[in-house]
């Protein structure tokens, strides 16, 4: 019975620092200012022992009502589009880049006039039962790997962007020859949480190396 009651109470805990709105830890900060806003981040690489460790971290939510004054979360989103577009990628979530925040950047191949989105303190709020399975995944901190995955046909989301406007959308689209967007966003999502696209690969494919 004390075993039961110490395992609830572990997670009620457990989840009101998920619920919580926690600021920049130190080394978090220092991740943030190590440049200028023109400067890209290192990306995490599964093939280090301890940026692994990281990548499959939990991370957290930051306080909306301070997202447009907040300079250090300002300066992250500005070298996460930076660190995107440099490394060639279609999204990047904060915590590949060692900050374990709720905060991603992706490419809206939906919206031509607005090519990059901010995401911060996402939720994905309906989905379908039914998944696809998308071809040729890959990720920034998983290199010379590909896989096709599993992943929802569309997702309705709600999130904050880095002026503090709060979205409610309908995120469609999962073909590399149409749009893909909300896969990008599943898969950018699947980062906050510590998941890695390699988790979901399809049973009939094994990754292209």
């Amino acid at each position: 019975m004390q075993y039961k009651l110490i395992a609830l109470l572990f997670l009620i805990v457990s989840q009101f620092i998920l619920m919580a709105f926690i600021p920049f830890t130190e080394r978090e900060l220092e991740i943030i200012h190590s440049g200028e806003g023109e400067a890209p981040f290192r990306v995490l690489q599964v093939t280090d022992p301890i940026d692994s460790l990281v990548l499959r971290m939990q991370s957290v939510n930051v306080d909306p009502d301070s997202i447009v004054d907040n300079e250090s979360l300002q300066l992250l989103v500005r070298r996460l589009v930076v660190t995107m577009q440099a490394s060639g990628g279609v999204g990047i979530a904060a915590p590949q880049v060692g900050v374990l925040k709720n905060i991603f950047v992706f490419s809206r191949l939906d919206l031509p006039d607005e090519p990059v989105r901010v995401v911060i303190n996402p939720k994905i709020i309906h989905f379908p039962k039914d998944t696809v399975c998308f071809e040729r995944d890959g990720c920034l901190s998983i290199p010379d790997i590909r896989a096709n995955s599993f992943r929802l046909p569309w997702v309705d989301v709600e999130y904050w962007d880095e002026k503090g406007d709060f979205h409610s959308e309908h995120l469609e689209g999962y073909s590399r020859n149409e749009s893909f967007t909300a896969v990008i966003f599943q898969h950018e999502y699947d980062h906050l949480r510590g998941i890695l696209f390699t988790d979901k690969i399809c049973p009939e494919t094994g990754p292209e190396l």
